[in-house]
């Protein structure tokens, strides 16, 4: 009897969870989920054996003996070798894109060089959550043809763009130049533990989910919270 090859999928983020569970566990191997650096050990990935280890959505680096000795495969949400590099669904939204190719590259020490696997076109409609939810649900697509092929990959072609990831304090709404460019800032941050649009004024803060633009406005959920620390009046 030949025995089924092992596989570890990496992913932090809530979503990446659920489509393990529903697409890609389901796929012929013998699957294992990990959510964080403590579970993803040199021993688990010695006793595992993996013929691949897929990384959903990763904000760690992957350990360079991990990636050197073994064939890790990453996912990134632009053309490569455009758009190498950090934050790359806000960098994509600001640059005004509304689509982009999600990629499937083998990792290497260079962050975001290496060697393409295969490439499938992404929609960047709907807020931040919703599209990382399609892009991650394109991923096990891609996984799945990955494992049943097992492509060469190829180096990638051209001139590289690099964007630089962004930081909190860049999640604040200054001077929106129109109300459409405002909707696509509020809605490229809105995914569970990302920095929200905000701004702050007169002692309160204010943070924006669930844009919609609809003739001339925008239509938003607005969180509305005190910039100091003092002790609520209400009993809890």
């Amino acid at each position: 009897m030949i025995s089924q090859p092992n596989y570890i999928v990496a992913g932090c983020k809530p979503w990446n969870s659920r489509v393990f569970e529903q697409l890609i566990r389901p796929l012929p191997g013998r699957w294992q989920f990990v959510s964080s650096p403590p579970q993803l050990t040199e021993e688990l990935v010695a006793g595992v054996e993996p013929r691949y280890l897929f990384f959903l959505h990763w904000s760690w680096i992957v350990p360079a003996a991990l990636v050197e000795n073994r064939e890790c495969v990453c996912f990134h949400m632009t053309d490569v070798p455009y758009g190498r590099g950090g934050s790359p669904l806000q960098n994509l939204i600001e640059r005004g894109h509304r689509s982009t190719m999600l990629t499937a590259l083998r990792m290497t020490e260079q962050l975001d060089a290496g060697p393409v696997y295969v490439k499938q076109p992404l929609s960047l409609e709907g807020g931040a959550e919703e599209i990382y939810l399609r892009a991650t649900e394109l991923s096990a697509k891609m996984i799945e043809e990955i494992v049943e092929t097992q492509p060469e990959p190829q180096p990638q072609q051209g001139d590289p763009v690099v964007f630089v990831r962004r930081k909190p304090e860049q999640s604040e709404i200054t001077s929106p130049e129109s109300l459409f460019g405002l909707h696509d800032f509020i809605r490229m941050l809105d995914a569970d533990g990302y920095p929200t649009a905000f701004f702050e004024r007169d002692g309160f803060r204010y943070e924006f989910r669930r844009s919609a633009l609809y003739d001339g406005r925008i239509q938003a959920d607005v969180y509305i919270t005190k910039t100091d620390e003092e002790e609520s009046p209400w009993p809890l």
